[in-house]
Formats: structure tokens, C-alpha cells, sequence
């Protein structure tokens, strides 16, 4: 080891104890990311439920819309609505993890840890799609159910307005995910760089070492042989004398 503690180097040991509190302290900026992360999830498949309940709301809706359809039959269509409104106000209110929740009002944003030091934050905005909330994709007049053939066109028409907004918050959302992933990719990355440079600073370099060992042998092994040849050469030279 190049420095074991501070009676080794003191101004390395410093440089490395700060360069791994900062790689511990990225595992709370790790964790951090991927509860964001499921957060944004669990809003997501929320939302992409809300979606297809709405499409199937504006399937009765505009099934009640057929001049045709007598009154019980468009009371029937209008029962089914109602029911599946129920479930999608139940699915938005399900739509928590670590109690937070990005679809039921603005202020709600997700705020995850972006650095080791704390100071640096990944945001991503809360996405409402609760039912005449401010700001919501949904508006209140899908709080209302339909009666007659006009009412049910009309309310057809508010559907597709809300279906194209969830759409869109949804897609949002998974902007928001795919950032919190990139960022938590790269996280890992940065921890691996900088674990690998405290080795450098205080490892020994088995292949410098292993390289310098192997040098001095060759230059012993030289000297030997070097040496031998010196003594050949005098035993040699001593015989012409005899």
C-alpha cells in the first residue's frame, strides 16, 4: 500500500477520506433517484390507466349518443359511466408511493437528491389529473353524467379533450422517469470513476512494482553473468603464465 493512514502521506490520506465520503454519500443520492423514480412509475401507471378508463367512458358516451337508443337503454350507458368514473377517482387516489402522489395537485412535485453534496436537485413536476383540481387534464364537466342523445354527444366531445391532456401529462411523466434514470446511470458511473482513483491514490501499483522487480532481477542476473565471465576471463589469461 502506498498510504495505510496519515503517518503514511498525510495530504494523500486527506485527498482519498474526502473522495470516499463522497462515494458513500452518492448511495444516498442513489436511493434517493429510484424511490423518485418508483414514485413517477406508480404515477404513470395510474395514468395510463386513467387513459383507458376514459377511453371506455367515451365508448358509453358516445354509444348513448345513437338517436336510436330508447331512455332505459341510455340510463343503462349512463349507470356504466358513473361507475367508471368511480374507478378512475379511486385510481388516482391510489396512486402513492412513500406518500406522494404527482396526480392529484400541482404542488406535489417530486424533488430528488442530484449530488453529493445536497445542493444540486432533479425535479420532476407533478402531473394533475384529478377531476376539476387546477391545472388537471380532467375537467369538471366529466363530473356530470348525460340524460339524453345531445347531452351524451356533448360529453363525447369533453372526452376527447381530457384523453388528449392525460396523454400528454402521462408522457410527461415518462420524460420524468427516463431523467431519473440517466442520472441514476450516471451516478453509478461517477462512484465507480471515483473508487477507482482512490486506488490509484493509495494502492500500490502491482504492475509498476511487479515491472521494477522484474528490472532489478535482470539487472542481478547481468551482474553474474557479467562477473563469470570476468573470472573466465582471468582463469584464462592465468594459464598462458603456467
Amino acid at each position: 500500500m502506498k498510504v495505510n493512514s496519515a503517518k503514511d502521506n498525510g495530504a494523500i490520506w486527506a485527498i482519498a477520506q474526502n473522495q470516499r465520503s463522497n462515494v458513500s454519500a452518492l448511495d444516498s443520492v442513489k436511493d434517493s433517484l429510484q424511490r423518485g423514480q418508483s414514485t413517477v412509475d406508480v404515477a404513470i401507471s395510474a395514468g395510463e390507466t386513467v387513459s383507458d378508463l376514459l377511453n371506455q367512458m367515451k365508448a358509453k358516451a358516445l354509444a348513448a349518443s345513437d338517436v336510436s337508443l330508447d331512455a332505459a337503454a341510455r340510463t343503462a350507458m349512463g349507470n356504466d359511466f358513473t361507475a367508471l368514473r368511480g374507478q378512475l377517482v379511486k385510481t388516482l387516489n391510489s396512486a402513492s408511493f412513500n406518500g406522494a402522489n404527482l396526480l392529484l395537485t400541482a404542488s406535489a412535485s417530486l424533488y430528488a437528491l442530484a449530488d453529493s453534496a445536497g445542493t444540486s436537485k432533479l425535479t420532476v413536476a407533478a402531473q394533475v389529473l384529478a377531476i376539476g383540481a387546477t391545472g388537471s387534464a380532467i375537467t369538471t364537466t366529466v363530473n356530470t353524467t348525460f340524460t339524453t342523445q345531445t347531452t351524451a354527444a356533448a360529453m363525447v366531445g369533453i372526452l376527447n379533450t381530457a384523453i388528449t391532456n392525460v396523454n400528454a401529462k402521462v408522457a410527461q411523466l415518462g420524460t420524468g422517469s427516463k431523467a431519473l434514470q440517466t442520472h441514476l446511470d450516471f451516478i453509478g458511473k461517477l462512484q465507480d470513476t471515483m473508487t477507482a482513483g482512490i486506488g490509484n491514490l493509495v494502492d500500490a501499483d502491482v504492475a509498476k512494482e511487479s515491472a521494477t522487480l522484474q528490472a532489478l532481477q535482470t539487472k542481478q542476473q547481468l551482474g553474474i553473468q557479467a562477473l563469470s565471465i570476468a573470472n573466465s576471463s582471468s582463469s584464462a589469461l592465468l594459464s598462458l603464465f603456467r
